[in-house]
């Protein structure tokens, strides 16, 4: 049983190289057991101006999970359980475009899904939902998280479509090729689903803050990997401090004019 002082309005879900939450105070682990099996780690809620945040490592601490072994079903349900309203969730990501360069963020408004294997609703029967992924993104939390961006300075692309592949492996050239060139998908990533269609099964609001570490191979730019640990420690930074503006700013309640993430179960139940 949670306990009303365990309850969180706002979840961080971070992805590689964002796992230590150093922005919250009062800091306490949580252990929560759901339907689906166990989330990926331990909650971490905290305290950051006055409003409790459950923080979530998606792939655990230490990136122990490769991604498509997330339970996905086990970390949204947990952190629902939570009693979470806003769900921000933090990526790196590939870019398939030279003007989305590495080091600058991406706030994506759409998604191509090409995994192949995962669990993808919490409706599998005799209950069937079918939600509309139109627009699959909360915009009112885009809103806040671009306007903070802004105002911090940091470079942040306020649209994008981010296609993901099933991993762990990275694309070919080929393949690459064909998500920038026929699919005109604009960073690439492994993770985005299915956490975005449960978090709207779930009613939950849901943006990603993508970090871009490098190129895909379509561009044919070499990179080391001293090079992509350190944009990925400067994104790191930079993502620690968007988090904190955005926390700050987030109300209480969505609002339901700006994106209809809290109603999708309106008309989605067969």
């Amino acid at each position: 049983m949670i306990e009303l002082k365990d309850k969180a309005t706002i979840g961080i879900i971070g992805g590689s190289g964002v796992y230590d939450p150093k922005i919250l105070t009062n800091v306490k682990e949580i252990k929560i057991y759901t339907p689906y099996g166990q989330p990926s780690d331990n909650i971490i809620l905290g305290e950051l101006e006055g409003k409790k945040v459950a923080f979530l490592p998606r792939h655990g601490r230490g990136h122990k999970i490769p991604p498509h072994k997330i339970n996905y079903r086990a970390n949204i349900w947990a952190l629902k359980e939570l009693g979470v309203k806003w769900v921000i969730s933090v990526s790196a990501v590939g870019s398939l475009r030279l003007d989305y360069k590495p080091g600058d963020f991406v706030i994506p408004d759409q998604f191509i899904d090409m995994t192949k294997g995962r669990e993808y609703t919490f409706f599998d029967g005799p209950v069937v939902a079918h939600v509309s992924m139109a627009d699959p993104f909360c915009n009112h939390l885009r809103r806040i998280i671009i306007e903070s961006a802004r105002d911090l300075g940091i470079t942040t692309h306020p649209s994008g479509t981010y296609i993901c592949i099933e991993g762990p492996r990275f694309s070919t050239r080929a393949e690459s090729k064909v998500w920038k060139e026929v699919f005109k998908a604009d960073i690439i990533g492994m993770t985005l689903v299915p956490e975005v269609n449960l978090a709207c099964e779930a009613q939950m609001c849901y943006t990603t803050i993508a970090m871009v570490t490098d190129y895909d191979v379509f561009a044919d730019i070499p990179v080391t990997a001293e090079e992509v640990t350190k944009v990925m420690s400067e994104n790191t930074e930079k993502a620690r401090k968007l988090l904190y503006e955005v926390i700050k700013r987030l109300p209480e309640k969505p609002n339901d004019g700006e994106c209809s993430c809290c109603n999708s179960l309106k008309t989605a139940l067969v």
